[in-house]
């Protein structure tokens, strides 16, 4: 039996409703699925849940969905952030999907004095995110943010969110679940400068942590930060 293609729309959702897709959309499922006209498809938009509909129209292209019921309501997901220093290419991409996968609420990609990269194509890691929310079973997409530099990230930090930065060069304690609000920032490949420690041991808001014993890649540190951030409590 096929798998049936889950899809992110940006509409409303509602029985009977008719949603018109995108071109990309169209391809991927005419051409590439071979599905047409009667085809079943899931539909969410981080909204309304989860809603089965079938392929109404198909033409090239163009494609146009009618909603017929729901599936999954809308249900809280964690409210965790994942801001990382901007990366090389491949390295964006593993982070962006797994992140998604993982549950990251936003992705704030940030600038540091080390940071290697300093552009981000931000329509191909949204359609990177927007993927793997459709392939996780999400029903939410990460909202992207726009780089930043790190003093200005931290100079207008939201004051009902903990930030607990990865320093895997120093003394700090290591990372516990997080119970409500919280982010995680992973620095650079070379770490972060002496005077950017500095700025963040001095911060109210941050929290210096250790993500083990070894030193990490910044993907991979990125994707075990999320995962101890989400881990459930022992004992």
């Amino acid at each position: 039996m096929a798998t049936v293609p889950r899809l992110f729309v940006t509409t409303p959702l509602s029985a009977g409703a008719r949603v018109a897709g995108s071109g990309m959309q169209a391809h991927y499922l005419g051409r590439v699925l071979r599905r047409d006209a009667g085809s079943v498809v899931h539909l969410f938009n981080g909204r309304d849940g989860e809603w089965q509909a079938h392929i109404a129209a198909l033409r090239r292209g163009d494609i146009e969905f009618a909603v017929d019921g729901p599936l999954r309501p809308q249900a809280a997901e964690p409210d965790i952030w994942l801001v990382f220093a901007l990366l090389k290419r491949d390295a964006i991409d593993v982070v962006v999907q797994k992140a998604t996968e993982l549950g990251a609420s936003v992705l704030v990609p940030v600038i540091t004095e080390r940071t290697v990269a300093a552009r981000l194509n931000e329509s191909r890691v949204a359609a990177i995110a927007i993927e793997a929310a459709e392939q996780s079973g999400r029903l939410t997409v990460p909202t992207l943010r726009a780089p930043t530099r790190l003093p200005v990230l931290l100079s207008s930090w939201p004051r009902d969110r903990h930030l607990f930065a990865a320093l895997e060069r120093g003394a700090a304690r290591p990372l516990r679940p997080a119970g409500g609000p919280a982010a995680l920032l992973v620095g650079p490949e070379g770490g972060f400068t002496p005077a950017e420690v500095e700025a963040l041991r001095g911060h109210p808001l941050v929290t210096p942590v250790s993500l083990g014993a070894r030193i990490l890649r910044a993907e991979t540190a990125c994707l075990a930060g999320l995962a101890l951030l989400q881990a459930p409590p022992t004992g």
